[in-house]
């Protein structure tokens, strides 16, 4: 594969240990990044281990009051556009495809990465928007960078075998522990690299935003390896009903005892609402700390 996303960098062993172990669980606080602003606005219940939460969601207050124009532009009191300087279009080839992607921070020394899927419809746009999702990709591509980490959007240009194989070129390019945080059809790809065993032992963890159920997750070898995993989903999604992806939760979850595994179901949520109410803070401070 020829790559003009980084040159080589060193290998953090130590930090890919740590991250990628769920034997042992490690406390990981990262620098933040506007987290009032995005914090969770409301926890209206909580399993007592933590795992199952159900999130406050208004749709007045969570778009309308906090976009300028509803669903297209957040206030800009959501967005730091310091991190523009960070990023770029990259373009690299594979499997004799050429890939666009959205690049923010140094991939070839990151101390971890995040690689996002958009779903049908989309391309690397989408996760690089600063304004849309209520700024949430402006967030995310911040802490990031705050963090010594990297950021990438993929076009993936279908979500079949060679989608993921591109995505999977993409993982295997860098040297980063990896969370890879799929969107609606985009969770497809997850489940795909889910089960490549070449991927899994990079994998720091795995987000599945609004995306498409599937059962098999539990057999795969990420799950057999312990790799952490946060679902994020709206109640009201009429693509993807949240109980089948709450299936899959108690799937995985029942795959061993104390699985680190979160579910955040926002009430009233749509299929949208995971890529502008997920609490990229917190979500990634779960996921690194086991």
């Amino acid at each position: 594969m020829r790559s003009v996303l980084a040159g080589q960098g060193a290998i953090f062993l130590a930090l890919m240990i740590s991250l990628c172990s769920a034997s042992a669980v490690h406390s990981l606080e990262l620098k933040g990044h506007k987290d009032r602003l995005f914090a969770y606005p409301g926890i209206l219940s909580m399993a007592k281990d933590g795992s199952f939460m159900t999130v406050q969601y208004d749709k007045m207050r969570d778009i309308h009051k906090r976009d300028v124009e509803p669903e297209r532009r957040v206030r800009s009191n959501y967005v730091s556009l310091a991190v523009k300087k960070q990023s770029r279009l990259a373009v690299h080839e594979a499997n004799g495809r050429t890939i666009k992607t959205g690049v923010t921070g140094d991939y070839a020394h990151a101390r971890f990465a995040v690689i996002f899927v958009h779903g049908r419809g989309g391309d690397q746009r989408l996760g690089m928007n600063d304004y849309t999702f209520g700024g949430n990709f402006n967030r995310l591509k911040n802490l990031v960078v705050l963090n010594g980490a990297a950021y990438l959007a993929p076009t993936v240009a279908s979500f079949d075998d060679k989608g993921a194989s591109d995505v999977k070129a993409l993982i295997l390019a860098g040297q980063a522990p990896v969370v890879l945080a799929c969107a609606s059809m985009g969770a497809i790809i997850c489940s795909k690299l889910a089960h490549d065993r070449e991927v899994v032992p990079r994998l720091a963890g795995m987000v599945l935003l609004g995306g498409v159920p599937d059962r098999g997750l539990a057999k795969s070898a990420a799950v057999m390896s312990g790799v952490p995993m946060s679902f994020t989903h709206g109640s009201l999604d009429t693509v993807y009903p949240w109980q089948d992806q709450k299936a899959v939760f108690d799937a995985v979850r029942g795959t061993a005892e104390a699985y680190p595994a979160r579910f955040v179901l926002f009430d009233t949520g749509s299929h949208g609402t995971p890529m502008r109410m997920t609490d990229w803070k917190q979500t990634l401070e779960f996921l690194l700390s086991r």
